[in-house]
């Protein structure tokens, strides 16, 4: 993959206590990721959509989901790889470590066809995270035959629904160009430099 470094913030991350009414939503962020990441700081402007973001991001990261979170958090990573939004690289990557995710596992998604660290099924629907993080959107009914031998039909919803999420969070940020917070920079200097990107080092 080409190299590629975050330009400045288009828009500064607001701090929590200029948007109050958002206490709840930031305390539940804090509490699951560590810190509250910048792209609601930024998203903050409007607080109604921090809420609706937040509701929906809860159902898709339920502790009761059918697909196990780590593979959830991996699938992201693949996507907004495949996407290009290095923001949501570092998180995704990260957070697939915190969730259980080994790291020489992370480091073998982009071999995962042939990695034996890799099962069909997770084949299956990692072939369809990175068509769908694609424009124009690659997945094939073949590839989508593929998914529904290994993964139920609920199963599927929330895979979809996963990298669909994403969709939005990587062109948010993106188009954003959110600076990264301390915590998933450090990773993706740690981690993410070496299989070809560089992290940009502006203000966080």
């Amino acid at each position: 993959m080409d190299q590629k470094t975050l330009p400045s913030p288009r828009l500064a991350p607001l701090r929590p206590s200029e948007t109050p009414e958002l206490k709840a939503e930031f305390e539940a962020a804090e509490k699951r990721m560590g810190f509250i990441p910048n792209s609601f700081l930024i998203m903050a402007r409007k607080p109604k959509m921090v809420k609706a973001f937040q509701q929906m991001s809860a159902a898709v990261w339920d502790p009761a989901s059918e697909v196990p979170l780590g593979f959830k958090r991996l699938l992201a990573h693949v996507a907004s790889r495949s996407a290009g939004c290095q923001y949501c690289i570092a998180h995704t990557g990260e957070g697939a470590i915190k969730l259980g995710i080994e790291e020489r596992k992370l480091d073998a998604v982009w071999s995962y066809r042939t990695s034996p660290l890799f099962t069909e099924a997770e084949r299956s629907a990692l072939d369809v995270a990175v068509a769908a993080g694609c424009v124009p959107n690659a997945v094939t009914d073949e590839m989508f035959a593929e998914l529904r031998k290994h993964w139920t039909e609920g199963q599927i919803v929330e895979i979809v629904a996963l990298i669909s999420i994403f969709g939005f969070l990587n062109r948010w940020n993106d188009t954003m160009a959110t600076p990264l917070e301390d915590e998933p920079a450090h990773f993706g200097e740690a981690h993410l430099v070496k299989h070809g990107w560089s992290i940009g080092k502006h203000a966080r």
